[in-house]
């Protein structure tokens, strides 16, 4: 016997929502530690490691996140690992993200005028000195908007992974809908839950520029 959607169906998917959120979060922590690491590498002095860093985006970039997901998932079992879906997801929206947040960070960087570069060279800053001071905090602002529409991405993209088993806000849809034939209510649910979700993230990122802008972060040395 098929069930009434009801608010318990609601409470469930916003359980499962929460869940997209977390696998959200670990894609982002986890890609922006190994993502940044790729963006220092791109913009090396050392060939070899600019050369490795670009042969990494350019596997990664031309790989679908679904089979990215496969092979996490079965290849960890391979090795003899037997972890949750959410750790196998995890690590391969990690390896995901990290190429794409180490090409946008790389963007950022060049999009600096040169003469950032020589006025702090000028002002007798080092390389360290230079980033933290004088590129990094322009960068920042440069970075903001592509990385949060990213980030939006990746949510909405977490749906993928309910094809190794992790019950996210789409696969819970699902269950619902078979549960109570009532696939156009259940599926408007979920699409309002991703938009309250996606929305939240965008009024964070205009909040995190206006800061920014007010603070005087992006200014250059002039």
């Amino acid at each position: 016997m098929f069930q009434t959607f009801s608010f318990n169906h609601v409470l469930f998917l916003a359980q499962a929502g929460l869940w997209t959120l977390l696998l959200s979060f670990m894609a982002l922590f986890g890609g922006a530690i190994f993502g940044a690491l790729i963006m220092l590498a791109r913009i090396s002095l050392y060939a070899p490691l600019r050369f490795i860093a670009k042969a990494y985006i350019y596997v990664i970039q031309g790989t679908p996140l679904l089979v990215l997901l496969f092979i996490a998932y079965f290849g960890l079992a391979f090795a003899g690992y037997d972890v949750p879906a959410l750790v196998a997801a995890g690590f391969a929206f990690t390896l995901y993200a990290a190429a794409f947040l180490g090409e946008i960070w790389r963007g950022s960087i060049e999009a600096i005028g040169k003469g950032q570069w020589e006025g702090a060279a000028a002002i007798g800053l080092n390389w360290p000195k230079t980033m933290r001071f004088v590129i990094v905090p322009q960068a920042v602002r440069v970075a903001i908007p592509p990385t949060v529409g990213f980030f939006v991405q990746l949510v909405k993209n977490t749906a993928l992974a309910s094809i190794i088993g992790f019950v996210e806000l789409t696969r819970a849809g699902q269950i619902v809908a078979n549960a109570t034939y009532q696939p156009l209510s259940v599926y408007l649910t979920v699409a309002a839950m991703y938009f309250v979700l996606c929305s939240c993230l965008s009024f964070a990122s205009r909040r995190l520029d206006e800061k920014f802008h007010n603070n005087g972060v992006h200014q250059p040395i002039t």
